[in-house]
C-alpha cells in the first residue's frame, strides 16, 4: 500500500508541477475550464463520453472526472513523456484511456476505442498547427462527435483588427509573468529541463524532444475563423462561448 501511496503521489507531483506551469502562462486557465464543462454539462449532459484531445497530461480529463464522475474520456496525444505523467496519474482508473497517436497522421482516428463521442475537448494544445492542418484536422472532427455533441477548442486567438489592445494585453500580462517567475514558477523551458533529470521521465522526455524539435507554434486564427471553419466541417452550430483578452473559447455543436 505504501508503494501505491508513493507512486499515486509522484504522478500527482508532476500534474501539479505541469498545472502551475500552465497557470504562468494563463492566469484563467480554471475560468476556461470551467465554463468549458458548464457547455459540457449544458449540452452532453453529466455523464458524457469524452475525447480529450492532444490530452497532454490529462488536464481536461482530470477537471472532467472530477466534475462528472459518472464521465469517462479517451486521451489521444503524440508526446510519451506526457502521456507517461496521464498514465502514472490515471493508473488503474477504468474510466480512462489513453491512446497514442499523430493527429497528423490521416489515419489517426483509427486508433480510438469508438466511433462518437458526447464531446471531444482540447486547450491550448492545437496552436502548434498551421490553420491549413488544423482546418483538415476539423473536418476529421465533425463525424466523431454525435448529434447534438459539442466539439471545443480553448487557446490564443489574438483578434487582428487590434493591434494596440493585443499589445497593451501583452505587455500587462507579462509583467505578472515576470513578477511569478522571481518568486520562483517554472516556464515551459524550465518544466522540461526538471523533467529530463527526472530518471523515470528521462527516456520518454528525449524521445518527445526527437519527435517535436523545440517548441514551435503554428498559426493563431481568431475566433471567428474556428468558428466559420467548425461550421464548413459540418457543425451546425458555431461560436465563442468564453473570452480573455488574449484566449478564446469556441464551441461547435453537431
Amino acid at each position: 500500500m505504501a508503494d501505491t501511496t508513493e507512486t499515486a503521489a509522484y504522478w500527482q507531483a508532476w500534474q501539479d508541477s505541469w498545472d502551475r506551469q500552465q497557470e504562468w502562462y494563463m492566469p484563467d486557465r480554471e475560468e476556461r475550464f470551467r465554463v468549458m464543462l458548464d457547455m459540457v454539462e449544458a449540452l452532453a449532459g453529466p455523464a458524457p463520453r469524452v475525447l480529450d484531445l492532444a490530452c497532454g497530461t490529462g488536464s481536461i480529463t482530470d477537471r472532467v472526472l472530477k466534475r462528472f464522475p459518472d464521465a469517462t474520456s479517451t486521451g489521444v496525444d503524440l508526446d510519451p513523456a506526457l502521456l507517461a505523467v496521464a498514465r502514472g496519474h490515471f493508473a488503474g482508473d477504468d474510466r480512462v484511456t489513453f491512446v497514442t497517436a499523430d493527429l497528423k497522421d490521416p489515419a489517426w482516428r483509427a486508433a480510438l476505442p469508438h466511433d462518437t463521442y458526447d464531446a471531444v475537448l482540447t486547450a491550448t494544445a492545437l496552436h502548434w498547427l498551421p490553420s491549413a492542418d488544423l482546418a483538415v484536422l476539423y473536418g476529421q472532427l465533425a463525424p466523431l462527435v454525435r448529434p447534438g455533441g459539442v466539439f471545443m477548442n480553448a487557446d490564443r486567438m489574438p483578434d487582428p483588427a487590434t493591434p494596440g489592445i493585443d499589445a497593451a494585453e501583452r505587455a500587462h500580462r507579462h509583467a505578472g509573468m515576470d513578477r511569478a517567475k522571481a518568486a520562483g514558477v517554472l516556464d515551459w523551458r524550465e518544466w522540461w529541463a526538471v523533467a529530463a533529470g527526472d530518471p523515470v521521465l528521462a527516456e520518454a522526455v528525449a524521445e518527445r524532444f526527437e519527435i517535436y524539435g523545440e517548441h514551435a507554434d503554428g498559426d493563431t486564427p481568431p475566433e471567428a475563423w474556428h468558428a466559420r471553419t467548425l461550421l464548413d466541417a459540418g457543425f451546425a452550430e458555431a461560436r465563442t462561448v468564453w473570452r480573455s483578452p488574449s484566449d478564446g473559447l469556441v464551441l461547435g455543436l453537431k
